[in-house]
């Protein structure tokens, strides 16, 4: 009797273990790298061959010369993949409201002569601690202070952004967002072909 139960359940095991464990991780493993390869990878952004971060993964930025990002609350460093999480702290929490004035005191002092009101999304964290992206209005409250620091127009600077803007999905779900890393790096890239230019 138990051998009769024990041959299938045998069988049965083996089977699903081909299936679930070894057939079906290598179709979809495939299949994502042939017709989705950078989101498989990653979505790596790759700068002169090496990579530079990836485009689903916010970084910190605090030099005056970049775009600036959302705060990132993931422990037990800033923008922690493997950690994604949120602060979990209301808007009475003395913690919270520390952060968000510290922000908002560094926004503040890059660029004294902005008196534009800072966007929210520049002073708070996401809920994921990993957002890569900024509103449009984070971008635009930026720009001054990013041409008068690299000394190139504002015309300049907005066009960067909106190269990189991801408009509403299908133009009505959500809100434009603007990619941090991918500003930031066509600015260092811009800097480095006046440099080319200028023989500097």
């Amino acid at each position: 009797m138990i051998r009769e139960q024990l041959r299938p359940a045998v069988i049965s095991f083996f089977l699903l273990t081909l299936i679930t464990g070894i057939l079906y991780p290598v179709c979809i493993t495939g299949i994502s790298q042939f017709f989705f390869k950078g989101q498989a990878n990653g979505s790596l952004i790759f700068e002169n061959g090496q990579p530079s971060g990836s485009s689903l993964i916010g970084q910190s930025f605090d030099d005056p010369k970049y775009l600036w990002g959302r705060l990132s609350a993931t422990a037990p460093v800033a923008f922690n993949a493997a950690s994604s999480s949120g602060s979990n702290f209301g808007p009475m929490n003395p913690n919270f409201m520390n952060t968000v004035q510290t922000r908002m005191k560094s926004l503040r002092d890059v660029d004294p002569g902005n008196k534009n009101p800072v966007p929210v999304d520049l002073v708070t964290a996401s809920a994921s601690g990993l957002d890569p992206h900024i509103s449009l209005a984070a971008a635009e409250y930026q720009v001054s202070r990013i041409a008068r620091t690299r000394k190139i127009s504002e015309k300049t600077v907005r066009s960067i952004i909106r190269q990189h803007t991801q408009e509403r999905l299908f133009g009505i779900i959500g809100e434009p967002v603007v990619n941090v890393l991918r500003v930031n790096l066509t600015l260092d890239r811009g800097e480095k072909s006046d440099e080319r230019i200028s023989g500097k």
